[in-house]
């Protein structure tokens, strides 16, 4: 104890509670970092807990083929849909590799985990391939069906 500095030992009643008190927080945080921080374990360590706890992105029900006849479908509306898991990652849609913006004739719904791209008054010029991008972070998915529409023979 004689080794000690005497700044430590000598003012026991006040100085240290005090001293204690203010820098406690930021110490406490300081100190609990620092262990996570350094060493060789900690950078493995948050990817992993990340990944338990992260939810698996992912299509729970792909969308599918649409075929229209072109007498039935000018006019009418084609609806895909996905199921995707979790609901909180972000759904766009593509037509043929370019994205598809909202307007009068694409109507985007999304409910929960129920997506769906509302494609209104088909019309030939709009048979293609359609795309789903789901993203979560940075993990990316994708679902893709086709547009069929089928003229008359």
């Amino acid at each position: 104890s004689e080794a000690k500095p005497p700044k430590e030992e000598t003012p026991k009643g006040i100085s240290p509670v005090k001293a204690k008190k203010t820098p406690s927080p930021a110490d406490v945080e300081r100190r609990k970092l620092r262990p996570g921080s350094g060493g060789e374990k900690p950078p493995e360590e948050p990817p992993f807990t990340y990944q338990l706890k992260a939810v698996p992105l992912k299509f729970v029900k792909e969308m599918k083929d649409i075929v229209l006849t072109e007498a039935e479908s000018v006019g009418s509306s084609a609806i895909f849909e996905v199921l995707i898991s979790p609901s909180t990652a972000i759904t766009s849609w593509m037509k043929d590799g370019s994205n598809i913006r909202e307007s009068p004739k694409h109507k985007f719904i999304a409910d929960g985990k129920d997506r769906k791209l509302h494609i209104i008054d088909v019309q030939l010029s709009d048979a293609g391939e359609y795309t789903c991008v789901l993203r979560l972070g940075n993990k990316e998915k994708t679902s893709t069906a086709k547009l069929i529409v089928e003229g008359i023979p």
